[in-house]
């Protein structure tokens, strides 16, 4: 039985297998579109996936996204994408995680997915003894009302892709000067490192894995990446 909503799952001895991809530093757009790919190609006896990525410097307009929000884009690309939610920033220092999973099969409605994740992240945080908390109607999560990850989700066929952004070195927060983050003016950003966290991505990603297992009751495989 998953866990509800705000809870942290106990270790299970086994899960539902699954596999992770480290893709490393790729440029937005080719994994986005390596995304639908997969998830218009998988069947029911498909795999559940994680591919986690540090991003080129971009932005990204959800499909509602206003294009006010993006105020000085300077010389970063902006991008008008498929999933949900307004303007966001992607960058190196920052771990993208994208759950490749099939809703259906792990019999959980999107947004328990939401808050899923959320939690995943709220308790990664509590590895170095930041307290975080997720905000209603932002999805998200906060400390101290900053925001330290950002979540952009788009379901097809109760399969979901996008995913998180989780920042980890505090240059990663520097470009979301130039945006309203989330469409949300003034919005304060903080990166792991600024509450005295590591900076290293490497150092975070086994415990980021382990708490999106947790929450989601899977084991993870590693697997080789995909050609670039």
């Amino acid at each position: 039985m998953l866990p509800a909503c705000g809870e942290k799952r106990p270790q299970a001895d086994a899960g539902r297998p699954a596999i992770v991809r480290d893709l490393g530093r790729r440029p937005y757009e080719p994994v986005w579109r390596a995304m639908q790919a997969f998830t218009d190609a998988r069947t029911e006896d498909s795999a559940d996936e994680l591919w986690l990525v540090e991003h080129e410097p971009v932005f990204t307009l959800g499909q509602a996204g206003k294009p006010e929000h993006v105020l000085m884009p300077g010389d970063i690309p902006v991008l008008h994408v498929d999933r949900g939610g307004q303007v966001t920033y992607h960058g190196p220092g920052q771990i993208v995680a994208y759950p490749l999973l099939d809703l259906k099969r792990l019999k959980i409605g999107v947004r328990d997915y939401v808050c899923r994740i959320e939690q995943a992240i709220i308790d990664t945080l509590d590895e170095w003894n930041i307290g975080a908390a997720r905000k209603d109607g932002a999805p998200g999560v906060y400390v101290g009302g900053a925001k330290i990850a950002s979540l952009g989700i788009r379901v097809r066929r109760g399969c979901t892709f996008h995913g998180l952004a989780f920042n980890i070195e505090g240059g990663s927060t520097a470009a979301f000067a130039r945006i309203n983050p989330c469409g949300y003016a003034g919005l304060q950003v903080v990166a792991l490192s600024d509450l005295g966290g590591p900076s290293s991505l490497d150092a975070v990603k086994p415990v980021l894995l382990e708490q999106l297992g947790r929450q989601f009751g899977l084991a993870w495989r590693h697997e080789a990446a995909p050609p670039a």
